[in-house]
Formats: structure tokens, sequence, C-alpha cells
């Protein structure tokens, strides 16, 4: 479990296999509750190569030192993102 923002990663490996692979994330808030977005790849075990880029807002929250899972939301591909995009920068303005 990590105890600072920085170690938090959804990187994960199997048998010293690397399945999720993480490519970048935006702390979007700090805190006792801490919110990240993610960018990252799935291994693909039949080809052995990694897949498209997706994208995933996860919450934490830091209890006893160390932070912990508590939700996450998986946007799926880069069209899903895109209208999240346009649709929050329609609200925003």
């Amino acid at each position: 479990m990590a105890s600072n923002v920085d170690e938090i990663t959804i990187n994960y490996s199997e048998d010293n296999q690397l399945i999720v692979k993480e490519l970048d994330k935006v702390v979007l808030s700090k805190g006792a509750w801490t919110t990240i977005l993610f960018r990252y790849q799935e291994l693909n075990r039949a080809s052995g190569d990694y897949g498209p880029e997706k994208y995933s807002i996860r919450r934490y929250q830091k209890v006893d030192g160390t932070y912990r899972p508590k939700s996450k939301f998986n946007i799926s591909s880069q069209s899903q993102a895109q209208k999240i995009v346009e649709a929050l920068s329609s609200w925003i303005g």
C-alpha cells in the first residue's frame, strides 16, 4: 500500500509479467481523499502486445497512513474519453 500519493500506481504484474502498464497519471485532488486520472494499457495475453490506451479515474482514502482504493470509473476507449471532454468543456465554458 502507498503512503504517498506519488507512490500510487495501477501497474499490475503476474508471474513477473506486466499485465497493466501505467503510461501516465494526473493527480486531480490530494488529501484524505485523493482522486487520480490514469492512462494505461492492458496486455493481450494471446498476442503478447499491449492494447489501445484506456483511462481510469480512481479514488483513494488515506487510512492509518496508507492510501486504499475506494472506487473507480474506467473509460474504455478514446471515443468515450473524447465525449467526456466535450461534455465537460461545454459545461465549463
